[in-house]
């Protein structure tokens, strides 16, 4: 047995309703993700019952109460999937539940309370400031290039980096859709490395490639063709190391439990080794054809069917 599949009671005792879609900006690839993590429970033996999470609350909760689940697969992404909202109405159900409780959910979502998080357990994170909408309107907050992005989304929804010439900075401000602050931090140069990590044990680096866009942004994640992974990385073996250590003490920071995955930028312009910084943490990864943790634990001998009957194993209630 795989030193990450722990034994669990047979999956045909084992009732699990899976929730995904919900009502958020990844609505679209949290239905992949749902389709793909159903297929393969059922491969492994579970008993599943579907749940599109819609907007009517009442009848997500009535239809969590008819399937009496022994745990809840949660594939919502985005807000109120992964943000805290749902495992706070799962708790109060007493219903247990994969990946991250509320309380970690809460604080990876949020990009300035996570990077604090980050800053306080002496991890490498980018400068960065919250910035009022009409501020970015008006002037750059900060030298370019810099990255502008939404303080609670997911999937890279709402990033736009800006360069030296660049003339979108007043556009983007006058569109924005995320609330009437944004996150703007210092662009890192470099590669993107990401590492996926079940329990308390990183799975391996994966170095990113992203084809369809300037950087790895919403289509070349889901997008056929629209990033190439190389895992493991090419990289410099301490640099290899560090990561690694990095996505599991990020894990370990936040509260996470179960499977998370932590995305990085890493500065190599000036060769090798060089800067590696934390971006975040994913308290629920998506598992979609084009997914990196899925990729990551083919790559240690895990399945798909194994990850996903690994994830309901460690489903719990809490923070």
């Amino acid at each position: 047995m795989n030193a990450f599949t722990p034994a669990r009671r047979h999956p045909k005792d084992t009732r699990v309703a899976v929730l995904y879609g919900g009502i958020s900006a990844e609505r679209e690839v949290s239905l992949v993700s749902g389709e793909q993590v159903i297929a393969a429970l059922r491969e492994a033996g579970f008993d599943v019952t579907p749940i599109d999470a819609s907007a009517d609350l009442a009848a997500t909760i009535s239809a969590l109460r008819a399937a009496r689940p022994d745990a809840v697969f949660n594939a919502l992404h985005g807000r109120f999937g992964e943000d805290g909202c749902i495992q706070g109405v799962l708790d109060w159900m007493g219903l247990p539940y994969t990946h991250s409780g509320v309380r970690a959910s809460s604080l990876a979502m949020d990009k300035v309370a996570a990077k604090a998080v980050f800053r306080a357990a002496g991890l490498p994170v980018a400068p960065q400031r919250l910035v009022d909408i009409e501020e970015l309107e008006a002037e750059d907050p900060m030298p370019r290039p810099y990255v502008v992005k939404p303080v609670n989304e997911g999937s890279s929804v709402g990033v736009h980096i800006l360069r030296t010439g660049d003339n979108r900075r007043a556009e983007i401000a006058r569109s924005w859709r995320f609330g009437k602050q944004a996150l703007v931090e210092e662009f890192i140069p470099g590669r993107e490395l990401t590492v996926g990590v079940m329990g308390d044990r990183a799975l391996g680096v994966t170095d990113i490639m992203a084809d369809a866009g300037e950087f790895y942004d919403y289509d070349s994640k889901y997008a056929a063709g629209g990033s190439r992974h190389v895992v493991p990385a090419v990289v410099d073996a301490a640099i290899y190391a560090q990561a690694m250590e990095i996505a599991v003490a990020a894990h370990q920071a936040l509260g996470c439990r179960g499977a998370t995955r932590s995305d990085f930028r890493y500065d190599d312009t000036e060769g090798e080794p060089g800067r590696l910084i934390l971006l975040e943490v994913n308290t629920q990864p998506g598992l979609t054809p084009t997914s990196l943790l899925p990729e990551q634990a083919a790559h240690q001998g895990i399945g798909f069917p194994a990850l996903c009957a690994w994830m309901v194993d460690q489903a719990s209630h809490g923070p």
